[in-house]
């Protein structure tokens, strides 16, 4: 979602991992932030966010995923969700559940949530959880919904791979918690985002989030 304040930007700076983002693996180079950035979230018409479930029970031999419910004002797609490799699928699926843990943290205001460590690691954990801090710093929730479109997964071994996706954030939205303002922008380049993504296999099967980075308004995610 877009935002306005400088705290988030300043995040954004603190934390891109060295990866070059790109839409379908190409790059422009850098990560880039300013203050007409997005953060996800979903339909700005919809109630406001209420704190979402979450039960994160896992132990090191198998994978219990934790259960996120997120509030109804709060939706993604992810597109494709399997491309029908195994490998590949259950990179997809753990990528999904690791950006649906980041929103329902920041609605939880909550950084350590269970459920967002469940499924980063290293400095993915940390960039995650500075992200959710710039929004509970900010007093910011999410609303609205983000399309993730064009997700591609290159496998390097049994243990490690890499997504690049595009986060369509034209309908999602920051929302201040204490007035309920929605901070609506309209729709232009800079609501699409290339993420480029590493993720680690860890003992119990989950694909970790282990680096990130983004890069806002690439010219080879426009529509």
């Amino acid at each position: 979602m877009k935002r306005h304040a400088p705290p988030i930007a300043a995040v954004l700076a603190a934390t891109a991992m060295l990866l070059m983002a790109a839409c379908g693996g190409g790059g422009d180079g850098e990560s880039a932030s300013s203050d007409n950035d997005k953060v996800t979230g979903a339909d700005a018409k919809s109630k406001p966010s209420a704190s979402p479930t979450v039960s994160a029970t896992a132990s090191t031999t198998s994978a219990a995923r934790p259960t996120i419910d997120l509030p109804s004002d709060v939706r993604h797609t992810f597109t494709p969700e399997k491309t029908g490799d195994a490998v590949k699928d259950a990179v997809l699926k753990d990528n999904a559940e690791t950006i649906r843990a980041l929103d329902a943290a920041i609605v939880a205001q909550n950084p350590r949530l269970p459920a967002l460590e469940y499924y980063t690691e290293g400095e993915g954990a940390a960039a995650a959880e500075n992200w959710v801090k710039a929004f509970t710093d900010a007093g910011w929730t999410v609303t609205g919904s983000v399309n993730y479109v064009d997700r591609e997964v290159n496998v390097s071994n049994s243990t490690s791979a890499s997504l690049s996706y595009v986060g369509d954030e034209g309908k999602g939205f920051a929302r201040v918690i204490k007035t309920g303002e929605v901070r609506k922008t309209p729709d232009s380049k800079d609501s699409y985002v290339a993420y480029a993504v590493q993720v680690r296999k860890n003992n119990a099967g989950v694909w970790e989030l282990v680096k990130i980075t983004s890069i806002r308004g690439a010219d080879r995610c426009q529509p």
